[in-house]
């Protein structure tokens, strides 16, 4: 198969283009939104962000080596005396979007459309993972799961690529519909239904109607659909699609797992059976919630053909994702840093796992506040306690408004928990106080930064 090329017919095509200087332009295998990464012949993309405009990029991108350039139809003036092939379009995002489904199209990859309330990028690393023991692979970098992301991964997959995995993630109603349908994906899974971004999309149901776009694009290209029988809200509606697989802890699932052990710092033995077959695998990454990732990506990596022998070889190679149930054993600690996001399910699951460490028998939990959860996060907060059990190893430290929420609560039960008002009270207690000799672990969501307070402990106990 020859390289991938963006043709002038492609441009042509884009909703509401003109394309000036026609004659000039030669089919480019390149597209980029990022002058910095301008440094071959390329199509450039001018795109306004949050904190730039593309725009102000273009001189830079052509003297860098961008051979032809889109363009906002707003900013034809400015730009009318550009002498190498540009197009105008009534919007450069949508356009950007547009043309990486052509790009898609000219794959001779397969697709996979992975999301999920939680563990969507674990699933999607450990689906990389094991299908790289096969296949030639591209997947989403970094947090590249919204409009722009998914299109700029379709651009970096060429003509080698054998299995695109794209994560897609959303805040708003309408984000995953727009860029499912760019991905058009052969195989779409969810990993869950929960609480996360429920101030923006309302409740559960409003969430998998969100989500559940990647369903009805596969499904409608002849895909296959991998249903969570252990989710009731993806469980129900199993039924609406054609090429399903099942998977889960639930012994009628296609792909059944079954955890048969935890070692002391908690990494998972689990059996996994289908057809006729089983296999038990030792996790080197830790807690049920990873083992329910993983018996996702398991799913999709035997449908894609991989033997037992290819998930047990691969699976060798998985690593924790930075700041997801990531553990790290230091001098009289083990620190679990969870800090990349929260919402109330990862709070409870990554305080089971908590529990199932059994290296020290003091556990400390420091929690800051979950976002995302609208009018009803002080709820919540509050309902975080009912999952808490009181035990006189435990102790809980909690920082953010929202979780005064919960320390009041946890007072109430007689569970040992402290509140701080400030960040600098939290650090001094992190730096100072008797916590050798214990299993911590520190989440919270984006914005309350925790992974400050993982740094001064790892800096502490070095």
């Amino acid at each position: 198969m020859g390289k991938i090329k963006i043709t002038l017919e492609d441009l042509f095509n884009l909703t509401g283009s003109v394309i000036y200087n026609p004659d000039n332009y030669e089919p480019l295998s390149i597209v980029e939104i990022d002058s910095r990464k301008v440094n071959s012949p390329c199509l450039f993309f001018a795109i306004k962000g949050e904190k730039f405009d593309g725009h102000n990029f273009i001189d830079e991108a052509i003297k860098k080596g961008a051979k032809a350039v889109v363009i906002n139809k707003n900013k034809l003036r400015k730009f009318n005396s550009l002498d190498i092939p540009f197009i105008t379009v009534p919007d450069t995002i949508k356009a950007y979007g547009e043309l990486a489904n052509k790009w898609r199209n000219k794959l001779n990859a397969k697709v996979i459309s992975i999301t999920g309330s939680n563990g969507k990028t674990t699933t999607k690393e450990m689906t990389a993972t094991l299908l790289e023991e096969k296949f030639s692979v591209v997947k989403s970098e970094a947090n590249n799961n919204n409009h722009i992301g998914v299109p700029l991964t379709i651009f970096s997959a060429d003509e080698k690529c054998e299995m695109l995995v794209l994560e897609h993630g959303t805040n708003h109603i309408g984000e995953i519909p727009y860029s499912a349908k760019i991905a058009q994906p052969d195989y779409a899974l969810i990993t869950n239904i929960g609480d996360s971004h429920i101030e923006f999309l309302k409740n559960r149901e409003e969430v998998y109607k969100e989500k559940s776009a990647l369903f009805d694009e596969a499904n409608q290209k002849g895909g296959f659909i991998f249903i969570n029988l252990d989710d009731p809200f993806i469980k129900k509606n199993k039924n609406k699609y054609t090429n399903v697989v099942t998977y889960g802890f639930n012994k009628k699932a296609d792909v059944r797992g079954k955890i048969l052990k935890y070692d002391d710092l908690g990494r998972v033995n689990m059996l996994i059976e289908h057809d006729n077959n089983s296999f038990d695998i030792t996790l080197p990454v830790y807690g049920q919630s990873n083992a329910k990732n993983f018996l996702a990506a398991v799913s999709i990596a035997l449908k894609a053909g991989l033997s037992e022998e290819d998930i047990i070889n691969a699976s060798k190679k998985l690593k924790p994702v930075h700041g997801r149930l990531e553990v790290k054993e230091l001098n009289e600690i083990i620190l679990i840093d969870d800090t990349y996001n929260a919402s109330p399910a990862s709070v409870n699951a990554a305080y089971d796992f908590l529990k199932k460490i059994k290296r020290y028998k003091k556990k400390i939990i420091i929690l800051g506040d979950m976002f995302e959860l609208g009018k009803q996060a002080p709820k919540f907060h509050r309902e975080l306690a009912n999952g808490i059990e009181q035990n006189k190893n435990l102790m809980v430290l909690t920082i953010g408004n929202l979780m005064k929420h919960l320390y009041k609560e946890l007072k109430k039960k007689k569970i040992k928990a402290i509140h701080f008002e400030t960040r600098e009270s939290l650090k001094l207690y992190l730096q100072y106080e008797e916590i050798e000799n214990s299993v911590i672990l520190i989440k919270g969501s984006r914005g309350m930064k925790m992974e400050e307070f993982v740094n001064i402990i790892e800096k502490r106990f070095e």
